[in-house]
């Protein structure tokens, strides 16, 4: 059964095999042995496709509600200090998922000696086919999309105005965000494209600008490391561009004005059960990311 809800899910016996770690032959197998047992066809196999048949969509339902309640029923008899154990699949930004949020994985990693993670990163925001592509759960920074996630907001991120000190040995210092239009752009294009909201911190006073970019890049590092060589002016996280700012490669423009905060979500399935890993995740991810999101905010330029 639990072969046979895999293969829906995933799409292919090709992915349900990688996501249940055997073969595609064994997976094949697996599916015959139940339709041989039940007596019906439960897939229409095409070149491109699997289809489920009528049958096998009455046995689809039926057999998520009868896997989903022996979990339930396992995981009371284990009791609620049921230790985790197998592979947690989880999606996590390119730049976040290899700074800030390693000390929190490896802490996790220690608490449960019985888990192993597959930490997948990944800056396509609009990848939320969760299922498929044998996702548990994702740390997503940006306001979600998808209405079908469960979305616990963990945290928010400082952003900064940057730009090069080369930059301006061809164009004046802006005083104004008004100013800024006037200068090379280098987008973030996850966050932000051609335009951007400002918020002035003493006033209250907000303004939006618009740009014609020189570069765009989805990647946050890539866009950092462009705005250093004096492509243009950037806005990202604060604490990427700490450093380069202590260093001199970069300057804070106008500290008075940011873009908003980005928030920060842990995203997953809704679902009537959830196993023993991704229940442990979810509570050590909600007990130690809010800790590493205060020494960000407390560090950014004023």
């Amino acid at each position: 059964m639990q072969t046979f809800v895999r293969i829906v899910d995933a799409g292919s016996m090709t992915a349900a095999a990688k996501q249940l770690a055997t073969t595609q032959p064994t997976i094949s197998r697996r599916l015959k042995m139940l339709e041989h047992y039940l007596g019906l066809h439960l897939l229409k196999r095409t070149t491109h496709s699997l289809l489920l048949t009528a049958d096998g969509e009455r046995c689809y339902e039926r057999f998520k509600d009868l896997l989903v309640a022996w979990d339930t029923v396992e995981s009371d008899l284990r009791g609620a200090k049921e230790e985790p154990s197998g592979v947690l699949r989880v999606l996590a930004p390119h730049a976040f998922g290899q700074d800030h949020l390693i000390a929190p994985l490896a802490q996790y990693l220690s608490r449960y000696p019985k888990m192993a993670v597959e930490w997948n990163l990944h800056d396509d925001r609009s990848l939320h086919d969760f299922i498929a592509e044998g996702i548990d759960c994702s740390i997503h920074v940006g306001h979600p999309k998808d209405q079908n996630m469960v979305a616990t907001q963990i945290g928010d991120i400082s952003r900064s105005i940057i730009a090069s000190p080369n930059l301006f040995q061809h164009h004046p210092m802006p005083q104004h965000p008004s100013d800024l239009a006037n200068l090379p752009w280098v987008a973030l294009s996850t966050f932000y494209q051609s335009e951007l909201e400002l918020k002035n911190h003493q006033t209250g006073e907000v303004t939006q600008i618009k740009f014609n970019p020189r570069l765009r890049t989805d990647n946050l590092y890539a866009m950092k490391n462009a705005v250093v060589q004096g492509v243009g002016v950037g806005v990202g996280s604060t604490w990427i561009v700490l450093d380069d700012i202590a260093q001199g490669k970069l300057i804070n423009l106008l500290p008075d004005w940011s873009a908003s905060r980005l928030p920060v979500y842990l995203l997953y399935p809704y679902a009537r059960f959830y196993p023993a890993k991704l229940r442990c995740f979810i509570s050590s991810m909600k007990e130690m990311l809010p800790a590493i999101f205060e020494p960000i905010s407390d560090q950014a330029p004023k």
